[in-house]
């Protein structure tokens, strides 16, 4: 049941007792031995199992209230939690848990003519706010990595996944148990009034860093207000670049599944971009598997000349992350227009290129300036999990501390340890 609140007052009192516990969980999880985090995350893992039931009755809940609310079917899909599913979010919990410990890890040591010797230390950026939508998956995903990388979180769910979240939270409290580690290492806001997201974005005094994960109003709202940093996940305008040096064959591979894969996650390719000198052999097949599949195809004059199946694009769709089955085509004039067009209307979220022609491919490498680039691989490949991090709390957009994919490493700051032998600055 939806907690239910009397005002703003009692959510700023909730918020400010669940910072300042998180703020102590995290004092302790600075100094927890490996093996406890390890213990915990792996125990999380087999209470997912063991509650899947649990949490396909709640996660049925929160499906019906989405159809009945008009959810999109890529909404939807984002929603869904099956068997197999959960296995997944096990799966990478237990991948979390073999992953080396961050903390404490020495990146770089060095010795001063003074005799001092310097350490570059990794260590845990303290508490960790996460503001997600409807990826009930993101509860585990984000509260494991915290974890492991020895910071508190504080989980702000959408109301759509609110039971599904909560039903996975049970699964995370019988880890941190399992584990010796404090109940509060990980908490999930108990209630799913918006009145809850202000209030993290302007707790300083007890987090550290805020991550949003969700849909372009959510981002544009928390950069807007947030006096926290950020680690910026935006929108996934991601493209992907048939170059006229294009296997055909591995051309029509990678972009129905690039779009078609999953249509409702950050990294699903928006819009292909393809040379004018491939159209002709390569641009109505691509169309033929899109369309069987079930995609709209938009296209500019050039696409719908080529092929009668694509309708108008407008200025709008070259713009627009539609986590869903429709896909924009551009047709340009070589690598170059390529990337210009990306650079205009991309998100420095994830693109990719399609080629033959290694120098065509490290020019895109080089020129393109996304937090994730591929050659000849789908765009879908954009996550943490895929990348051998277990998981991601999110695709960071942004450049400073923390680009790409984040998982247990970027999660840690760092701190200099300076051991000398009595000397003293003359």
């Amino acid at each position: 049941m939806i907690m239910d609140t009397t005002g703003k007052q009692d959510i700023a009192k909730l918020m400010r007792g669940i910072g300042e516990a998180a703020k102590a969980a995290a004092r302790e999880l600075a100094y927890a031995p490996t093996e406890a985090k390890n213990k915990a995350l792996l125990e999380t893992a087999e209470s997912l199992r063991r509650r899947k039931n649990e949490i396909l009755s709640e996660n049925a809940k929160d499906m019906a209230a989405g159809k009945e609310k008009g959810l999109t079917a890529a909404m939807l899909d984002r929603l869904e939690l099956t068997g197999d599913r959960i296995e997944g979010v096990a799966k990478g919990l237990r991948e979390i848990a073999a992953l080396p410990d961050p903390v404490g890890t020495v990146t770089e040591e060095w010795d001063r003519p003074n005799g001092l010797h310097i350490q570059r230390v990794r260590v845990p950026l303290g508490v960790i706010g996460v503001i997600y939508e409807s990826r009930p998956n993101v509860t585990a995903d984000a509260g494991g990595l915290c974890l492991k990388a020895g910071n508190a979180a504080i989980l702000r769910g959408g109301s759509e996944s609110f039971h599904s979240s909560r039903a996975i939270m049970a699964s995370l409290t019988d880890g941190l148990k399992a584990g010796g580690l404090p109940e509060a290492a990980i908490q999930l806001v108990p209630t799913t009034d918006r009145a809850a997201v202000g209030e993290m974005l302007h707790m300083t005094d007890t987090i550290d860093v805020i991550v949003p994960r969700g849909g372009k109003s959510l981002i544009e709202r928390v950069t807007a207000d947030s006096r926290v940093p950020l680690f910026k996940h935006l929108e996934g305008i991601c493209h992907s670049y048939v170059n006229a040096g294009a296997d055909p064959e591995m051309a029509r591979k990678i972009v129905v599944n690039a779009k078609m894969r999953r249509t409702g996650i950050c990294g699903a390719t928006e819009t292909l971009i393809i040379d004018r000198a491939a159209v002709e052999s390569m641009l109505g097949p691509i169309v033929d598997d899109l369309i069987e599949a079930g995609c709209e195809v938009r296209g500019d004059a050039d696409a719908q000349a080529a092929d009668s199946r694509i309708v108008p694009a407008t200025d709008e769709d070259w713009d627009t992350e539609y986590l869903d089955s429709i896909i924009s085509v551009k047709v340009v004039d070589g690598i170059e227009d390529a990337i210009d067009h990306i650079e205009r209307h991309g998100t420095n979220h994830t693109d990719c290129i399609i080629t033959g022609n290694a120098e065509a491919a490290e020019t895109f490498v080089k020129k393109v300036d996304s937090a994730i680039v591929l050659i000849n691989a789908s765009t879908q490949f954009a996550d943490g999990g895929e990348f051998g991090m277990g998981a991601e709390i999110g695709i960071s957009t942004g450049k400073l501390h923390a680009r790409g994919p984040v998982g247990v490493e970027q999660l840690t700051s760092m701190k200099y340890v300076v051991r000398g032998e009595g000397q003293c600055r003359p």
